[in-house]
């Protein structure tokens, strides 16, 4: 729809009817997010409207309205307005069902929504609850990769030397191979503990060598697969190089708003925390190459949620002591 619109002065305008889905399915990358991204970027949302439950004869879900154009008027340039119409203000109930459809927008409400719309409202006039505008950038976020460190101890008992067994490489070498790393394992290292992996490796290799064993890099690492265990006190797994191994399991994604600099989210919201973690740059975006890479979404709970706080304890108490009675009551009844 969007490549029919028009290339003049003036410009198209679309008028979408659509599920919740395409407002936030896929993250950052996908391909329901590049979409959005495209058309904000492009500043092709106008405005969305969200519209009551129960509309449609043959489904009871909510939608949306998506108003999208590329001649946007000067004070719209940039913007989204949102407007949730889903509320009971903006909708009655039928007299008789039609399959799924129970409410029906009257022409009081119609004559709102198009009011809201028409005048750009942002809160004005008491309308905050209903419509609000935003930045089109306001609904982009950063996804930074957030790591932490590998740490391994290395405890080698009869349960981790059976469980070299498992371990691929290890099971290719031939039966007196695999016993004799199994024996000098164990005749050199049986119940001792290593916190450090450099220091089990260099261990492990000069034992090995003492036998007159050697092994390649696939059968050493099936050896660290199967004797070392994840320990937050055991010392940093690092690389060659001497910089801290990723952790794979502890890895996590951290969505950081377009309009803030990673950085700063990092160092506020993670550092403190998990002070060993560090943020992956080599994972960027494909567009702008720069570090985390770019998601949009657009989530109209976030932005019309309104909190409502619990009944007092006392209230529920007392609920609950009258149901209590009631049911005390009724069992009574049966008894007699």
């Amino acid at each position: 729809m969007i490549s029919k619109m028009r290339d003049d002065e003036d410009g198209s305008r679309i008028g979408i009817v659509m599920n919740g889905s395409p407002l936030f399915t896929g993250g950052a990358g996908s391909g329901e997010s590049e979409i959005r991204r495209w058309m904000l970027e492009n500043d092709w949302v106008e405005a969305i409207v969200a519209l009551p439950t129960d509309l449609f004869y043959n489904t009871g879900i909510q939608t949306y309205v998506w108003l999208l154009t590329n001649r946007k008027p000067k004070a719209r340039e940039g913007k989204v307005q949102l407007i949730d119409a889903s509320g009971e203000r903006f909708w009655t109930g039928m007299r008789k069902s039609l399959g799924s459809k129970r409410r029906e927008i009257p022409e009081t409400a119609r004559d709102q929504i198009v009011r809201l719309y028409a005048d750009f409202l942002n809160g004005e006039s008491g309308e905050g609850d209903v419509a609000k505008i935003f930045d089109t950038s306001d609904f982009g976020y950063r996804e930074i990769r957030v790591e932490r460190p590998l740490r391994l101890r290395f405890d080698v008992t009869e349960e981790t030397l059976n469980a070299l067994s498992g371990q691929k490489a290890f099971e290719k070498l031939d039966a007196a191979e695999q016993d004799a790393i199994r024996s000098t394992i164990a005749s050199a290292f049986s119940g001792q503990s290593f916190t450090d992996r450099a220091v089990f490796l260099k261990a492990l290799n000069k034992a090995l060598k003492a036998k007159g064993i050697k092994v390649g890099s696939p059968v050493m690492k099936a050896i660290v697969e199967a004797l070392g265990a994840r320990d937050e006190t055991a010392e940093i797994c690092r690389d060659k190089d001497g910089n801290p191994e990723p952790d794979t399991q502890l890895r996590d994604h951290e969505l950081v708003p377009l309009k803030e600099d990673w950085r700063d989210y990092f160092a506020r919201e993670v550092k403190p925390f998990a002070p060993d973690a560090w943020v992956d740059q080599s994972y960027t975006d494909d567009s702008d190459k720069q570090v985390g890479r770019v998601g949009y979404e657009i989530n109209f709970n976030r932005y019309f949620y309104t909190y409502t706080p619990p009944r007092p304890l006392e209230e529920i108490d007392a609920e609950l002591k009258t149901l209590e009675a009631d049911i005390a009551a009724l069992l009574k009844e049966v008894v007699a």
